[in-house]
């Protein structure tokens, strides 16, 4: 059996994740990559993540079972071109962009329809580049794939597959379907994100008071407005007609509210707040998807040295494992003044009995 060889155009923070988590799950697997950052290149091919450095797109590609189209969307249809020449019949091409209409349209106007699967890890950071990739970055996530109507159905279930072996969750939806989802839940939350972060900006004294004490819960639904401009930029332009429609409807929703607090309806405020938080909770419960649960609590602990390092070897003497562990800096969300992560509700409980044992205070949520 061949080895299997990947091609990637572009090798940013999912394609360097997509390369990380295929060399991990797939030692044998052979990469190839070009992206006009060199340095990216440079670096994942001294990780040992890809195999072959290409200074352009060129006969290299020939040899690919599956090239991921990770470029900026922008830069799609002129790299296509320069592939539709170098393609084996046998290449599935994807990509990994958060759009599809766009791509499946350019798959059309050039004819390779039956080669094209599209794909949209539903995963990332407010970090960019290759050096913030990772592998665990598409555990548990959800990979969509939008493939064009004349791909045969067995590629389609190797491919299906592929992203499975990759830790992801594949889902597959028309290429329709997937742009006014992705709109609702995760283009139109970056406008509002930034349109936050925008808004406080232009209210801030010239002190910057509003900055100084941005608390928790303003850090927590504004984090993603650190993404990249240029990114969002295209994304806006891309699909543009679902999220202007979804934004409109969000602003009228807005409206709604704004109408509840100047009348006073408390009733009406409430259901608003408790409808939301009941269908949030819904996401954490859920047993699989990228929104997983949470098994965190906050714990008093008194100001001086070593208290953290104490509550640390007090559970490691019990074999409590602790995935992450940080200050409260403020107490807008959450009291107590150490959070503390555990990798399972077990872990969590027994830290729970073990320290309400020696005397701490602790909180959940």
């Amino acid at each position: 059996m061949s080895t299997l060889t990947c091609g990637f155009i572009g090798l940013g923070l999912i394609g360097g994740s997509i390369a990380k988590a295929l060399k991990l799950c797939l030692p044998d697997i052979r990469l190839i990559a070009y992206d006009i950052n060199t340095a990216s290149l440079e670096l994942a091919k001294k990780e040992k993540v890809i195999d072959q450095i290409c200074p352009a797109i060129d006969d290299s590609f020939r040899a690919c079972d599956y090239i991921f189209l990770c470029a900026p969307v922008s830069h799609n249809a002129e790299n296509l071109l320069t592939l539709k020449v170098l393609l084996s019949p046998d290449t599935i091409l994807t990509d990994v962009g958060s759009v599809k209409t766009g791509i499946h349209k350019q798959i059309e106007e050039l004819h390779l329809q039956s080669q094209f699967i599209g794909g949209h890890p539903m995963a990332g950071s407010e970090r960019f580049g290759y050096q913030n990739a990772k592998a665990s970055l598409l555990e548990n996530a959800y990979y969509i794939l939008t493939p064009s109507d004349e791909v045969p159905s067995e590629k389609v279930e190797v491919y299906r597959k592929l992203v499975e072996t990759m830790g992801a969750i594949p889902l597959v939806l028309s290429y329709g379907e997937h742009d006014y989802v992705t709109a609702a839940i995760s283009h139109l939350p970056h406008v509002i994100a930034a349109s936050l972060v925008n808004v406080v900006k232009s209210f801030d004294s010239k002190d910057g008071i509003m900055k100084m004490i941005a608390a928790g819960g303003f850090k927590d639904i504004t984090r993603i407005a650190s993404s990249s401009p240029e990114m969002w930029q295209q994304i806006c332009l891309t699909n543009a007609e679902n999220i202007s429609k979804l934004l409109r409807t969000y602003m009228q929703y807005l409206g709604v509210i704004a109408d509840y607090i100047d009348d006073h309806k408390k009733d009406s405020l409430y259901n608003f707040f408790d409808t939301a938080r009941n269908y949030r909770e819904s996401f954490i419960s859920a047993p699989s998807g990228p929104i997983k649960a949470e098994y965190v609590f906050t714990i008093d602990i008194a100001d001086k040295p070593g208290a953290i390092a104490a509550i640390a070897s007090l559970l490691a003497m019990h074999d409590v494992s602790i995935k992450n562990i940080g200050i409260n800096h403020n107490r807008e969300l959450a009291e107590g003044a150490l959070r503390i992560e555990f990798y399972s509700q077990d872990m969590l409980a027994k830290a729970e009995e073990i320290m309400t044992e020696h005397g701490y205070k602790i909180h959940t949520r």
